[in-house]
């Protein structure tokens, strides 16, 4: 396919705005609603298990070289087929990195409130980590349930030339909605061990204040394997745990054959079962996992 001359020219000035166009560091973005209803959390029932979910959405592109290369119609198509894959596994939150709001290299229409509403999701938070005219993007969380004091902060610019962060909120449990737990979307450069490291250490000093356990999401950029690997420094700091760390079968990344997509959770919170979705239109594979908690 021949591609026109104008797309590179958009394509260059995209990675020039993104470069220069990070946000304030932190805020605190709004938790918007959709028109379907919460999921039913009656106090009297017991505890009941949480299925969460991971994906980085590629901006819509699919398996496509980049999105400004490609129009509305593809990327609506791409996000049809993800909102499939969510309505069939009706996680109760879903963490998406690489998430749009309208920009227009990938359609010019917000893709975390399209996706909630066909996914029949009934709050979203965007965490923008590159907000320029006509381009906003970052992370994202879905979530059938309330979303309470979220947060997103932005990593320090002058780690990476293209701005990641993470956005995080609270959930209460369901059917214990005395038990408060923070679900994270996290985004870590996809270069350079040391910024990795750094982006890291804010984002564990962050979560720490807010003293709530954990449920940690996202493309982390790094494997367990790895010498100095971010997501190992970032749960033995948080005390956090994964689902089989070492495992073979779990790569998230197929290009590379890595996992660089993780969940990991604190103490009290188990694992009942962890896959990775092979049937989701991006270059990384969505996790899901079922969790309990025993406290």
């Amino acid at each position: 396919m021949a591609i026109r001359p104008s797309a590179w020219v958009l394509l260059a000035l995209a990675v020039a705005l993104g470069a220069c166009a990070a946000p304030d560091l932190r805020t605190v973005p709004p938790v918007s609603a959709t028109a379907h209803a919460p999921l039913a959390d009656p106090h009297e029932d017991p505890p009941r298990s949480l299925r969460v979910l991971t994906l980085n959405v590629a901006h819509g592109r699919g398996h496509g070289l980049h999105q400004v290369f490609q129009g509305a119609g593809t990327a609506r198509t791409n996000l049809d087929t993800t909102a499939g894959v969510l309505r069939r596994h009706a996680p109760h939150v879903v963490a998406l990195q690489e998430a749009d709001a309208p920009s227009f290299w990938s359609g010019g229409f917000n893709h975390i409130q399209y996706m909630a509403t066909q996914g029949g999701f009934a709050y979203f938070v965007h965490g923008e980590h590159v907000k320029a005219p006509a381009l906003s993007y970052g992370t994202a969380l879905l979530s059938r349930l309330g979303l309470e004091d979220a947060f997103t902060v932005t990593f320090d610019p002058e780690l990476s030339a293209v701005p990641k962060g993470f956005v995080v909120s609270t959930i209460r449990w369901p059917g214990a909605p005395a038990v408060q737990v923070d679900v994270v979307s996290l985004h870590l450069a996809p270069l350079g061990k040391a910024v990795r490291q750094a982006q890291a250490a804010e984002l564990i000093s962050v979560l720490k204040q807010r003293g709530h356990p954990v449920i940690l999401m996202g493309d982390f950029n790094s494997q367990w394997k790895d010498p100095e690997s971010a997501v190992r420094y970032i749960a033995m700091e948080l005390c956090l745990s994964t689902y089989r760390s070492s495992a073979e079968g779990l790569e998230t990344f197929p290009r590379f054959d890595s996992r660089l997509d993780w969940i990991l959770v604190s103490h009290g919170l188990d694992f009942l079962s962890y896959e990775t979705l092979p049937d989701v239109p991006s270059d990384h594979r969505g996790v899901m996992a079922e969790l309990t908690y025993s406290q």
